[in-house]
């Protein structure tokens, strides 16, 4: 994917860190399970981003040696 998307991921995160420790501080159970919830979307995101870069770069070596670069 792109800069822009880990980044965006990696603010996802830290929110979630956010919530899940201003929850913990209140002693609110949603506000935690929120934030747990908004960390695991964030890292699921990420995953998919990894692996999609990774598919291209593959696709990439595989053009490159049929092209003969």
């Amino acid at each position: 994917m792109s800069i822009s998307d880990d980044a965006k991921n990696k603010a996802e995160d830290l929110k979630g860190r956010a919530k899940e420790a201003a929850g913990s501080v209140t002693g609110n159970e949603d506000l935690k399970s929120e934030g747990r919830l908004q960390q695991a979307e964030a890292d699921v995101k990420q995953k998919v981003s990894d692996a999609a870069e990774k598919v291209k770069d593959g696709v990439e070596a595989v053009k490159d040696k049929l092209t003969g670069k």
